[in-house]
């Protein structure tokens, strides 16, 4: 088999991490870099050395992380927790970061306050992100009869945050707004609309309690609706609640990005 000058010259660069030019441009074909801050262009947050950062919520959140814990190939899902252990574990490896989910698929607001002891207060975070909220909202369309009010929802959310930080007063904490977009079992628009309805009232609730404990607040369907303007809800959202890969990249590179601001470096 033969092989043309130009194939060789692409071959070998990509083997040796040369700089090439390619013959029909002048533009210069770079290798990547690869290690120690300097891969994406973004703001680093400052932590900590050795900081725990916890992921709470539902099934947005959980996506299948591995609950035995000695199983690393599986312990943090692929949800945007995922993505944002991959970034800053990439970008920032001397702060030694460690990453936690403890998202449950299906659960409420209510189901996070019953089971806060185990999985949020005695795993001692020093940042604690959570995003709850689509499942309180569901309950009242699945049984009208057990339908979670705005003031419920407030209550036991109230709660949870007041627990974390009465255990932890310098605790970092990072809210997100319960989202929906119009497509797959929601693109009917009577069905959507009465849904995004209930869930802006939720939102509505989280923006209160971020600016009542001070807390780094996520407008996330604000960035869903912004994404799916430019290129549709289809594109980020598969089936009117879970998002796609991109829309988890989506939340992940925004979390980052408004972290960073809220714990800037000094």
């Amino acid at each position: 088999m033969t092989i043309n000058r130009r194939k060789f010259l692409t071959f070998a660069g990509a083997a040796t991490g040369t700089v090439l030019l390619n013959s029909n441009s002048n533009a210069e074909i770079k290798p990547a870099i690869l290690f120690q801050g300097r891969g994406y262009d973004y703001k680093r947050p400052s932590f900590p050395k050795g900081s725990r950062l916890l992921f709470q919520g539902d099934s947005i959140t959980d996506m299948k992380w591995g609950r035995n814990q000695a199983d690393r190939n599986h312990y943090l899902g692929h949800s945007y927790a995922f993505l944002i252990a991959a970034r800053l574990g990439m970008d920032m490896p001397k702060t030694k970061l460690e990453f936690f989910n403890r998202g449950i698929s299906g659960n409420k607001v209510s189901d996070l306050k019953a089971r806060w002891q185990k999985d949020a207060i005695d795993m001692k975070p020093d940042l604690l992100s959570i995003l709850i909220g689509t499942n309180d909202v569901g309950m009242g369309f699945r049984n009208p009869g057990k339908v979670v009010t705005p003031d419920a929802f407030e209550r036991d959310y109230r709660h949870i945050l007041e627990a974390s930080l009465k255990a932890n007063p310098k605790l970092r904490v990072v809210l997100l707004d319960p989202f929906i977009l119009q497509t797959g079992r929601l693109k009917n628009q009577m069905a959507y609309t009465s849904r995004r309805k209930e869930t802006d009232k939720m939102g509505v609730v989280v923006t209160k309690l971020a600016k009542d404990y001070q807390t780094a607040h996520l407008q996330t369907q604000e960035l869903f609706d912004q994404a799916a303007n430019e290129t549709g809800p289809e594109n980020w959202i598969w089936d009117g609640i879970h998002p796609l890969p991109q829309g988890h990249e989506l939340i992940a590179r925004n979390w980052i990005d408004l972290v960073a601001k809220h714990w800037a470096k000094s």
